[in-house]
């Protein structure tokens, strides 16, 4: 995801990186190539004069507009949704540690403790991998022991089998008798909550839009894009390719974005920067614990995932 700081409004109409434009414009040039063949051919296939006028296409254009706002909308809110599921996650895993050091009967730079800030940066990385279908290993190794990894390594869903970790850690506590049966139960209830999250994302990723509302508007949007020269033609001449253009810029960028957010979690411009919210996660717990770093990120003006 890159995420800019406020442009200025001329500069905002060259903008390039980050805009849905580079991958339309191989569309709108063949719409361009198309309106410049009709125009030249004055609305006619073959000997046949096509009878269209601005009116029916002016009315249906509407129509199509009411049903791409729809499908905006439901993008939009899987992707939103996505966004405070990982902001729920930022707050859980905090409320943990604080717990952790303030709960348990351990000192504050206890490795105990760090290992638990570890598995809870792991249950994050290997989400996003899980989400993802990207390789965890690497960032797995990092952030727990070799015999915690051997244990989450095969496992198909693994952000699940670090909260079994997370769980254990919590009933060794107990054991131990640094906490009691109550504050057990807190950890155990926030534990669930990560649980919870895991879940509300997965649900994201396996339950697409379906696809037969998205075949029929892209044919829709599509088919009226390649009808608009014919009843522009007549009235606009050669200001129709440019005019088309436009037009149909409008309704494929729309139905291109809606396209990028539905899928919150994959790498595209405009997806959800889960690479930076899971360093940032790390850098926080990290510091909660009194272990202050480096920023794994230095502060720009973009941000790219």
């Amino acid at each position: 995801m890159i995420i800019r700081k406020k442009e200025h409004w001329f500069r905002m109409l060259f903008v390039w990186r980050g805009s849905v434009l580079p991958k339309v414009l191989p569309r709108l040039l063949a719409l361009f190539l198309l309106s410049f063949v009709i125009v030249y051919l004055h609305g006619h296939i073959l000997s046949y004069k096509v009878p269209l006028n601005p009116a029916p296409l002016t009315l249906f254009g509407f129509v199509l507009a009411l049903f791409l706002g729809f499908r905006n909308n439901a993008s939009y809110e899987r992707f939103w949704e996505g966004r405070k599921l990982w902001g729920a996650q930022l707050n859980i895993t905090r409320s943990l540690v604080r717990q952790a050091l303030t709960l348990v009967n351990t000192k504050i730079a206890d490795a105990s403790v760090i290992t638990f800030v570890a598995l809870l940066t792991a249950c994050t990385y290997a989400l996003k991998h899980q989400l993802r279908g990207t390789d965890p290993t690497e960032d797995l190794r990092k952030r727990l022991s070799e015999k915690q990894f051997k244990l989450v390594e095969q496992e198909q869903y693994k952000p699940i089998v670090i909260t079994r970790l997370l769980g254990e850690w919590v009933q060794k506590a107990k054991l131990e008798n640094n906490i009691d049966s109550i504050q057990q139960a807190r950890f155990d209830a926030n534990i669930d909550k990560i649980a919870d999250v895991i879940g509300g994302c997965e649900r994201i990723a396996s339950t697409p839009i379906p696809y037969s509302y998205r075949v029929l508007l892209h044919r829709t949007v599509y088919i009226y894009c390649f009808l608009l020269p014919f009843g522009l033609v007549d009235s606009l001449r050669w200001f129709t390719p440019f005019i088309v253009v436009f037009i149909a810029y409008t309704f494929v960028a729309f139905e291109a974005i809606a396209d990028e957010i539905e899928e919150p979690f994959g790498t595209d411009t405009n997806d959800l920067a889960l690479s930076n919210m899971c360093e940032m996660i790390e850098t926080t717990l990290l510091e909660l614990a009194g272990r202050h770093t480096a920023a794994t990120a230095k502060k720009q003006d973009i941000f790219i995932d």
